[in-house]
């Protein structure tokens, strides 16, 4: 299942070595993780939910308003970690994380798609060590998953 960790930020970044390769304000980042089953239709329908997911507030103070209706940044940054088997044992196993050329091209689909529906789109870079660093707002913090074959609604 096609897997995002959304923080709701004021700012974030992410770097590759010194390079500052992605920046927002106010907005989400969101960590992504594709599993073995996910399609570009996962990959979509987590998107889709991504930006309208309520999290920030409205008027009266409740969470009643997505990424769009505050015109905030997204920050998608590839963790494949969120796949981890963490059942048993002292290590994680990585067996239900889609091979590395999959998520990669899964990945990019995701940043293009956003980037052609929304703006602004910030990413990591897939493969690399990457720094990521954020002010989490709340703190807000949402596991959100789409199981392959299910749509977003």
């Amino acid at each position: 299942m096609m897997i995002a960790l959304i923080q709701r930020v004021s700012q974030a970044s992410v770097r590759v070595e010194a390079e500052l390769v992605g920046t927002i304000g106010i907005g989400l980042l969101a960590l992504v993780c594709a599993e073995r089953e996910d399609r570009e239709r996962e990959a979509d329908a987590l998107l889709e939910r991504i930006l309208d997911y309520r999290v920030f507030a409205d008027q009266a103070g409740r969470m009643n308003r997505g990424l769009r209706s505050v015109e905030g940044g997204l920050l998608l940054v590839p963790q494949f970690t969120l796949a981890a088997d963490t059942s048993s044992g002292l290590r994680p196993g990585f067996s239900p994380a889609a091979a590395p050329e999959r998520a990669r091209v899964l990945f990019d689909y995701m940043v293009e798609r956003a980037r052609t529906i929304y703006s602004p789109v910030a990413a990591g870079r897939f493969g690399a060590t990457m720094q990521v660093a954020l002010i989490n707002e709340g703190p807000v913090t949402f596991w959100l998953q789409i199981r392959p074959g299910v749509s977003a609604g």
